[in-house]
């Protein structure tokens, strides 16, 4: 569902991402970790067509995002590092209302609260104003609209960055859940211990370039953690 083909980001003379060559396939989960200035957002923003690349292609689904901009955006879902809703809506008037911003046919209350309630969000939540949400709720208002939306492809930068363990552990199992029903996710992370939970494959960038990538299935903890610090560490040799 996504792939970079040399995919290139210039910015004047800074060269942000340096000819990414990239495949993430249904049912796959790929995280990219590396310092701030990395690339990891920079490569998000170009599969989402917020820039332009130098050079390279950014496909979803096949699709040259710069040919199709508006159709690509359809075939995927974004979740950013803090999601905004509306303060005075609830969540279940937040999902319907970017539902029908979305195209969703199928959008009942009954249905919507189904996908609410796949997401995590309890029950008592769902009427509630989202004023009074927590980011993990926040969040999860987020997953259940790729679950009503159906996306075969997450686009998922830092989105569990500030919430506490056991809010993390919960919204890394939902997306662990959409993976394995088929999706395709990439997400950009700093956290090493999920990435390598939550990856089929983890990805280490450094200076604009990928410069590894792991099986999360070889790998342990420790040995990612010892490989992610001697790549780092690189930068500043």
């Amino acid at each position: 569902m996504f792939e970079a083909i040399g995919l290139t980001k210039d910015f004047g003379t800074h060269r942000a991402l340096d000819t990414l060559d990239l495949r993430v396939d249904p049912g796959e989960s790929v995280c990219l970790l590396g310092a701030n200035g990395a690339g990891k957002t920079t490569t998000i923003n170009l599969f989402l067509g917020f820039l332009e690349p130098s050079a390279g292609e950014a496909r979803v689904d096949g699709v040259d995002v710069r040919a199709d901009p508006v159709g690509t955006k359809r075939k995927l879902l974004y979740v950013p590092e803090q999601i905004a809703l509306f303060g005075e809506l609830t969540g279940l008037e937040n999902l319907a209302y970017f539902a029908a911003l979305s195209g969703i046919e199928e959008r009942s209350a009954t249905c919507l609260r189904q996908c609410l309630a796949q997401a995590g969000l309890p029950d008592a939540a769902m009427d509630r104003r989202a004023s009074g949400y927590s980011k993990g709720m926040r969040q999860k208002v987020g997953l259940a609209l790729a679950i009503a939306k159906q996306a075969r492809a997450l686009l998922l930068d830092e989105p569990t960055s500030g919430l506490d363990p056991q809010a993390s552990a919960e919204f890394h199992a939902l997306i662990v859940r959409q993976r394995d029903a088929g999706a395709a996710v990439m997400m950009v992370t700093h956290d090493l211990f999920r990435a390598r939970e939550v990856g089929s494959r983890i990805g280490l960038m450094r200076e604009g370039k990928l410069r590894r990538m792991i099986a999360a299935s070889d790998i342990t903890a420790s040995d990612l953690e010892r490989l992610y610090l001697e790549e780092m560490g690189r930068a500043f040799a």
